[in-house]
């Protein structure tokens, strides 16, 4: 009968397991020096090796004569223990038997002697699925067993064990066996079952089997009975469900030039062959890390944007787990990478053209001064003119309580302050604190309706990035005059902290409304969050205290256009 390659190269001793070298060595040394204890619970992902040790755990404790802590596989307790029928070494499935009666069955049992051997080991598998009433009944088995009785509990989620049982265990974290080390067995295994196969599919199996050497052996298992001839990528991307590299590197081509009808179409095609789009997800994750870890470590050109490379990739990880569980993959798939896309690359996209405008305006008349001096005057010209047509235009359109249309607000121009606010620091603090102190909930749900406004102008060459930066924001509290806003990265905050003044005025023309704002960090919210529940509970309430006033160091040149060129040319650019 034909054995699956995951249980024909199954380790039966501690020098086979590959990957948990600590956990050997640690194991290994309580046998020799005889300090091993009553329970152990092994957790850690699925196929990592976890009952595998457990078993050979088990055969050396009971050998009559152990080799530098191992098993010797030749003394009559090796010859007992190593067969299946084995009545000292129980293994129990707690998926199917986590009643409180198996317990119980268990206990009257346990006190028995062992009938052939030293100890009597009982390996409860995925022991997290035991009931409350079953744990209750273990635990006191646990505390104080017999002096013939050793426990192992293995488990995929420790999460769900109670604290009591693993307290009284020895625990061992099964770390996942990294890709090198499941390449290198996979490769001595296929040189033993003669399996002709390509190193770039052996790299492939290793990377998408997360970690798990069993899913690798499976995966080439299955492999090797698809065909019989040398197993190519081609072979391993039509029966798992993936794409090529050619054909990963033209999607990513094609998300980073922003060309969405192409995203679409490919996403379709993969999905009408019947590609895994989890796993095409996956393997943009891993081609785009692979890129942005050469480009640092091996100085390596990078072909996109680094930073929004990055983006990217935290993007796809963080969402990896919504997409497994979404009922439709590809349609969540799908408004992700046109988020991305929207958001990250359109405006850096017109953020250069406007760069480009500049450096082009008056190649062959004039000098490279004049030239800038020229485009950023023509710009503010024509700002100037659509700004006097489009209100002309739009004034009659305005309603009677005074508010503007959108499209007027869009076309009128802002007249952002170019100062900076040195003593930020002590208004943002200020402002955190009189919010919380006047926090008021339907205030909140109004804001975060109002956020949905700048969904049409994100591409707005005027207030793009602002309306960007407003529907990145989680808003977190607010009051009559204040909102908290927070983003995940201190860059970020930092960044949106420069341009405080700018999305001030742009919030409150839209929404008719004269907010201020603090923005923090989602770190530093937490943080404020505790603060303030705890004060709470203390019988302490919050009081609003006076906003110092602000300190402003004037920056002449805050105009985007003037920046840009200034950002290109430096210090060779002169504003009239």
């Amino acid at each position: 009968m034909y054995h699956a390659l995951y249980r024909k190269y199954r380790p039966r001793d501690f020098n086979s397991v590959v990957g948990q070298d600590t956990i050997i060595k640690t194991l290994k040394n309580s046998i020799k020096n005889q300090s091993f204890t009553h329970a152990y619970m092994f957790f850690g992902p699925r196929g990592v090796g976890k009952t595998t040790v457990s078993k050979i755990f088990a055969r050396a404790v009971n050998c009559l004569d152990t080799v530098d802590g191992d098993a010797c596989g030749k003394c009559d307790n090796c010859k007992k223990s190593g067969v299946k029928e084995c009545v000292d070494i129980i293994e129990i499935d707690a998926a199917s038997n986590n009643g409180v009666d198996e317990i119980r069955e268990l206990k009257n049992k346990i006190s028995l002697v062992p009938a052939e051997l030293k100890y009597k080991v009982y390996i409860i598998d995925e022991v997290h699925m035991l009931s409350i009433g079953a744990f209750n009944a273990l635990l006191k088995t646990l505390e104080e067993p017999p002096e013939h009785a050793i426990f192992i509990l293995a488990t995929t989620d420790p999460q769900k064990v109670p604290e009591t049982i693993i307290s009284r265990c020895q625990c061992f974290s099964f770390q996942r066996i990294s890709p090198e080390i499941i390449t290198q067995k996979l490769k001595k295994i296929c040189d033993l079952e003669h399996i002709s196969i390509d190193d770039e599919v052996l790299t492939e199996i290793s990377i998408s089997c997360d970690g798990g050497l069993r899913d690798a052996l499976g995966m080439l298992d299955k492999l090797s009975s698809y065909t019989k001839e040398r197993i190519t990528i081609v072979d391993y991307v039509e029966l798992n469900g993936t794409i090529t590299k050619n054909e990963l590197s033209e999607f990513v081509n094609s998300i980073f030039q922003a060309d969405i009808s192409s995203v679409l179409e490919k996403l379709s095609l993969f999905h009408n062959q019947g590609k895994n789009l989890v796993q095409i997800v996956y393997q943009i994750m891993y081609f785009l890390r692979d890129m942005v870890v050469d480009y640092y470590i091996h100085n390596v050109n990078f072909e996109y944007s680094v930073d929004k490379t990055e983006d990217l990739i935290n993007l796809v990880n963080e969402k990896m787990f919504d997409i497994k569980k979404s009922g439709n993959p590809k349609i969540y798939i799908e408004m992700m990478l046109l988020s991305f896309i929207r958001r990250k690359i359109m405006n850096e996209k017109s953020t250069k053209n406007i760069s480009r405008e500049i450096i082009s305006q008056g190649k062959d008349e004039m000098s490279l001064s004049n030239k800038i001096d020229s485009a950023i005057n023509s710009s503010r010209d024509i700002q100037k003119s659509n700004i006097t047509e489009e209100t002309e235009k739009n004034v009659d359109s305005a309603s009677v309580e005074g508010e503007v249309s959108d499209q007027a607000i869009t076309n009128s121009g802002f007249h952002f302050t170019s100062s900076r606010i040195l003593n930020q620091d002590e208004i943002n603090a200020a402002r955190v604190n009189n919010t919380l102190a006047l926090a008021n909930k339907q205030i909140l749900n109004s804001i975060v309706d109002n956020m949905k406004i700048f969904n049409d102008y994100t591409f707005d060459l005027n207030i793009g990035y602002i309306a960007c930066a407003l529907l990145d924001a989680k808003v977190r509290a607010a009051s009559e005059n204040e909102v908290i806003l927070s983003y995940e990265y201190d860059s970020i905050v930092k960044q949106n902290l420069d341009n405080l003044n700018k999305i001030t005025e742009v919030y409150n023309k839209f929404t008719n409304s004269n907010m201020k704002f603090a923005i923090i960090t989602d770190e530093k919210w937490e943080q404020e969050k505790n603060n303030y529940i705890l004060s709470i509970k203390n019988g302490k309430h919050y009081s609003v205290v006076s906003e110092p006033d602000e300190v402003l160091e004037e920056n002449e040149n805050n105009d985007i256009i003037t920046n840009s060129a200034i950002e290109l040319f430096g210090d060779i650019v002169e504003i009239d």
